[in-house]
């Protein structure tokens, strides 16, 4: 359950930051960076502040060869979905929409990864202080 929540969560803060919607930060922002510029800023910051703490957490766990890996693996199952007829990539709005699923898979697993390890290994990483 956890591992989903934090995929849902980085699903929250791509979509929030763009998507094909009129309701994201980066068209919001657009269109009014000159009447709330101040507000403007405090919004990009904290998105700023959630992107790098899971890119940080990410490339902690997994690493780039990891995030690339675990990018590949979505874009074959995604081909394999086309190649069967399940999906079609025509559609621009809806290839955005699998692009902030694809890479909130990677954020998610990225987070969750040391979980799953210690999971799986019964070892603890390195930065698993208190534990």
């Amino acid at each position: 359950m956890g591992y989903i929540l934090r995929v849902l969560a980085a699903f929250g803060l791509l979509s929030l930051t763009y998507n094909p919607t009129q309701y994201n930060f980066a068209r919001w922002a657009e269109a009014n960076w000159s009447a709330q510029m101040p507000l403007a800023v405090l919004f990009g910051l904290l998105l700023l502040v959630g992107y790098i703490i899971y890119l940080r957490a990410t490339l902690r766990s997994i690493g780039l060869f990891g995030m690339c890996l675990v990018l590949a693996l979505v874009a074959a199952l995604l081909l394999v979905a086309s190649d069967y007829g399940w999906l079609s990539f025509e559609n621009p709005t809806v290839n955005i929409w699998l692009a902030i699923v694809a890479l909130s898979v990677v954020l998610g697993i990225g987070l969750s990864w040391s979980h799953v390890r210690r999971a799986l290994s019964g070892q603890a990483d390195m930065d698993d202080v208190d534990e």
